[in-house]
């Protein structure tokens, strides 16, 4: 990070109304770095407000709220309305990325660890990283300005962390073996522990038992599509457990949304980049785009219709099109 820019950022914003805005349908690492970001700018006298859009799905995600003490408001359900000129700033997220609302405030700020899918000049302050999990990047902030986190903040950090690198099995960087040293002495071990058991709801097992039931293999590419809609994180954690399969390198799992399909794409080779393949394969008809290793996207009704009656089989053919493509078998 480069301090000196960051602190000058913030004499921008002070005495304003502040958002943090995580992506749609928060996962433990946007809370995480959300929450991590408020209370850093609380520390410079910067009082400001975590906000989404969506929901909190995902059981250890609400669990994670309670335990760590996180304030966090849905859009829909803000007392007072944003207006244009209060300054937003996007964590784990980018305002052209796909999956977050543009909301009516002035997105002034970005902070995340996804590959950049825009110049970033619309912002005052950008910092985009590759690192595991965007907790990594605001933790670096709290241990470079010297300011110390809380236990609150380093738990929901440490947790964020652990999440989106899949316990250090995925996507993991040497930043982020130094920030999980740097927070684990910092953070509850005790919550970490009770966030980590007894995290999934009987409606997790109805979306893993419709994957397990419609799963098909080409190749080394598992394809599942769930019939009827799941939240973003559930069918997030589908995805990796279909990864998990000895005979699958690449995942691609849909959900039926009333207004179209939504994906959720993985890979563990590095064959196949996940972001590039669900956005080659959606273009034209829809979006996507992400890390290497995960991803997502989304198709909307009007190019489902086109599809037909058999839109499972057009599905399956645009994303192994772009993998043939690539001499990847």
């Amino acid at each position: 990070m480069e301090k000196e820019k960051f602190l000058a950022f913030l004499d921008t914003i002070r005495g304003q109304r502040v958002f943090v805005q995580t992506h749609n349908f928060p996962d433990p690492d946007a809370i995480g770095s959300g929450f991590g970001l408020v209370k850093l700018l609380a520390h410079f006298g910067i009082d400001s407000e975590l906000v989404f859009v969506g929901q909190i799905d995902r059981l250890n995600t609400k669990k994670m709220t309670d335990l760590c003490h996180i304030s966090i408001s849905s859009f829909d359900e803000l007392e007072t309305p944003m207006a244009e000129n209060d300054p937003v700033i996007c964590v784990d997220s980018q305002k052209f990325g796909g999956n977050i609302k543009d909301l009516p405030g002035d997105e002034v700020a970005c902070i995340d660890h996804h590959p950049l899918v825009d110049s970033g000049e619309c912002f005052r302050y950008l910092d985009v990283r590759k690192a595991g999990s965007c907790s990594t990047l605001i933790a670096e902030y709290f241990k470079e300005l010297g300011v110390e986190p809380d236990q609150d903040a380093a738990t929901a950090l440490l947790y964020g962390l652990k999440m989106d690198t899949m316990h250090f099995t995925r996507g993991v960087t040497f930043k982020d073996i130094e920030i999980y040293e740097y927070l684990f002495s910092r953070a509850s071990v005790e919550n970490i522990t009770d966030l980590e058991q007894n995290n999934m709801e009987y409606s997790d097992l109805k979306a893993y038992g419709a994957a397990i039931e419609n799963i098909e293999i080409f190749g080394k590419v598992g394809f599942a599509g769930i019939p009827f809609a799941c939240p973003d994180a559930r069918i997030a954690t589908v995805a990796d457990f279909i990864l998990s399969l000895d005979e699958v390198n690449v995942a691609v799992l849909y959900t039926r949304r009333k207004d179209g399909y939504k994906f959720s794409v993985r890979s563990n080779t590095a064959e196949v980049d996940a972001g590039k393949l669900v956005a080659e394969a959606l273009k034209g008809v829809g979006n996507g785009g992400g890390h290497s290793f995960m991803a997502g996207g989304f198709l909307p009704d009007s190019s489902v219709a086109a599809f037909g009656v058999n839109s499972d089989s057009r599905i399956r053919e645009l994303f192994l099109s772009v993998i043939s493509g690539n001499g990847v078998e």
